[in-house]
C-alpha cells in the first residue's frame, strides 16, 4: 500500500513559543485522528513540513494549511507517495532546525525557493528517526 507525502514551507505570522505549542498540540491530535504523521522544522522564520498518510486526509490538511493566517508565503515544495512511512512514530515531529538547515539570510534570499525537492527531501532523511525508511523518495 502507498503512502502519500508533501512537503511545503511557509513563514511564520506571529510567531512565539505559545503559537508553536498551540500548533503542535492541534496537530498532533488532528493528525492521530486522520492518520498523518510527519515532521515540522520550525524557526521563528520558517516552517518546513514533511506530512505522510491518506491522499485525500493529506490534501484536506493542507487546503487547511493554505487557509490559517498563522502562515505567510506558503509554498507546495514536493509531493509523491512511498511504499513507507518516514515518521511513522511521530503524529507529529518538530525540531528547532536552529544550525543544520539555511540561515535566515539564506532563506531570505531564496535558499528554500531555489531547492530542488530532493535536496528538500534529504533535509528530512537526516531529521528521520531511521533513514532507511525514506530510502523509497530521497
Amino acid at each position: 500500500m502507498s503512502i502519500s507525502y508533501l512537503i511545503y514551507s511557509s513563514r511564520p505570522f506571529g510567531f512565539d513559543t505559545a503559537v508553536l505549542n498551540a500548533i503542535l498540540l492541534t496537530a498532533r491530535r488532528n493528525n492521530e485522528r486522520d492518520g498523518i504523521t510527519g515532521a515540522l522544522i520550525v524557526r521563528h522564520d520558517l516552517y518546513l513540513q514533511w506530512l505522510e498518510g491518506p491522499e485525500d486526509a493529506l490534501a484536506a490538511l493542507f487546503r487547511r494549511i493554505t487557509e490559517d493566517d498563522r502562515h505567510i508565503d506558503i509554498e507546495q515544495h514536493d509531493a509523491g507517495s512511498s511504499q513507507t512511512r518516514a515518521f511513522a512514530a511521530w503524529a507529529m515531529r518538530d525540531d528547532p532546525a536552529a544550525s543544520w538547515l539555511w540561515s535566515p539570510a539564506e532563506i531570505e534570499n531564496g535558499a528554500l525557493r531555489n531547492a530542488a525537492p530532493g535536496e528538500i527531501r534529504a533535509v528530512f532523511a537526516r531529521l528521520a528517526v531511521d533513514n532507511r525508511d525514506l530510502e523509497d523518495v530521497v
